[in-house]
């Protein structure tokens, strides 16, 4: 049986406390785009601002800096020539964080690795891995770092879609003609809670695999994934469990869609439209009745 149904998915919603303040919102700091691919940076950013994140930092290529700053004045936006000399993200009670990283990543760029790397080895929060940087997390080292994150307690997300999954299991020769059971093996192999997206979205955390079936067509667009990684990503930084948040912002992304093609069409729903109409999923849940 699914456990998360309308009550649970509203309970878990993260509305702030009265006296809360951006950093106890959480930060969720975002690794994100490139030269060749900035807009994913952008999509992911403004998708995490919606969700709650109370600071989105974006970590980015020093050529796509300004196209990220041009679309949100209340981002902060720095090159990531800079980010191996920082300080590592570390999550406490009172400032919950996350690092979301690979949305607009070019597979093929070295610095996609040596950032993700960076990221699975020197970050005590949770890490979600997307897009290009999925994969190096097939790599020797990457599959190592993985696991030393899990018997270190230190949660780690994957988001791939059936292209990019499959990569991941080819390391451990994986079958992947039933998405339930390759979730739950990605989940089992790599030590990572996985959302594996398709027309029905598998999320498992290798003890169980759910299925958000909410999905419409009109989600398969350019940078809707972008998107659902920001969300996710958010959901981590204010200190949802990943499981938690894989649901929710699943469950979320899909509704957005389906109320984005409501008005415009599903022909005519873009990855942009899905940010647009996030908060009306939120306030559809909020108000839904039954369990």
């Amino acid at each position: 049986m699914n456990p998360y149904g309308k009550a649970r998915l509203r309970e878990l919603l993260p509305h702030p406390s009265e006296g809360a303040n951006k950093y106890t919102r959480g930060k969720l700091v975002l690794m994100a785009g490139s030269a060749a691919y900035p807009g994913a940076a952008c999509l992911s950013a403004l998708a995490s601002q919606r969700m709650g994140a109370g600071y989105t930092e974006v970590i980015t290529d020093k050529r796509a800096v300004e196209t990220v700053r041009s679309v949100g004045p209340s981002l902060v936006v720095a090159s990531d020539e800079a980010w191996f000399d920082r300080p590592p993200a570390v999550a406490t009670e009172k400032h919950p964080c996350a690092v979301a990283v690979g949305s607009g990543f070019d597979s093929g760029e070295g610095r996609t690795a040596r950032l993700l790397f960076c990221a699975l080895e020197d970050a005590d929060a949770p890490v979600l891995v997307d897009g290009g940087a999925l994969g190096a997390l097939a790599s020797d080292e990457g599959r190592a770092l993985c696991k030393r994150r899990f018997v270190e307690g230190r949660p780690t997300v994957a988001t791939p879609h059936g292209g990019e999954a499959a990569r991941l299991a080819k390391p451990f020769d994986l079958p992947c003609d039933d998405p339930s059971r390759l979730a739950r093996s990605l989940s089992l192999a790599y030590g990572m809670v996985v959302v594996l997206k398709g027309p029905d979205t598998w999320i498992s955390d290798g003890d169980d695999a759910f299925c958000m079936d909410e999905g419409t067509a009109a989600l398969s667009k350019a940078g809707t994934g972008d998107v659902l990684a920001g969300m996710i990503g958010s959901l981590l930084a204010q200190g949802l469990d990943p499981l938690d948040a894989c649901m929710l912002g699943s469950t979320l992304h899909a509704r957005a869609g389906k109320m984005a093609a409501d008005e415009l069409t599903d022909i005519c729903v873009s990855a942009e439209d899905v940010v647009r109409f996030l908060p009306h999923a939120i306030r559809s849940l909020s108000s839904e009745g039954g369990r």
